[in-house]
C-alpha cells in the first residue's frame, strides 16, 4: 500500500516538475540589448534604412515567436522586432538565429524586413 502511495506522489510530482525542466534551458534572447535585436538594428543601419538618431530605443519591442530545440543545448529562435522611429514610423522585422542556454549569439542573425502588414490588427 505504501509503495502505491509513493508511486502516485512521484507521478504527480513528475507531471508538475517536468514542464519546468523542459523550459529551463530554453534561452531568453528577447530585449533591446540582446543579440537578435542588436543584430537587426545593425542590418538596418548597414542597409541605410535608419540610424541611431532616428530610433526611439525606449519603444523598441522584441517578442519571441518560437524556439525549437534543434540539437543538444541548441535552439533555433524566431523573433518579431519593432523599432519605432521618433517620427512615429515603425520598422518591423523577423529575425532567425541559433542560441544555446549560455549564449544567444551561436549563429548570425537572418533579418527579414516586413514592408507591409496586410489584414488583421
Amino acid at each position: 500500500m505504501k509503495l502505491k502511495k509513493v508511486l502516485a506522489i512521484t507521478g504527480c510530482l513528475w507531471v508538475v516538475v517536468s514542464p519546468c525542466l523542459a523550459v529551463a534551458g530554453d534561452p531568453d534572447c528577447k530585449g533591446v540589448d540582446r543579440w537578435p535585436t542588436v543584430s537587426a538594428f545593425v542590418h538596418l543601419k548597414n542597409a541605410g534604412i535608419t540610424d541611431n538618431s532616428k530610433i526611439d530605443f525606449a519603444k523598441t519591442n522584441t517578442r519571441r515567436l518560437s524556439s525549437e530545440k534543434i540539437g543538444k543545448d541548441l535552439y533555433r529562435q524566431v523573433h518579431d522586432v519593432k523599432f519605432t522611429e521618433k517620427s512615429g514610423n515603425i520598422i518591423e522585422l523577423i529575425t532567425v538565429n541559433d542560441a544555446s542556454s549560455e549564449e544567444c549569439s551561436v549563429s548570425g542573425v537572418e533579418v527579414f524586413v516586413i514592408s507591409k502588414h496586410l489584414g488583421g490588427q
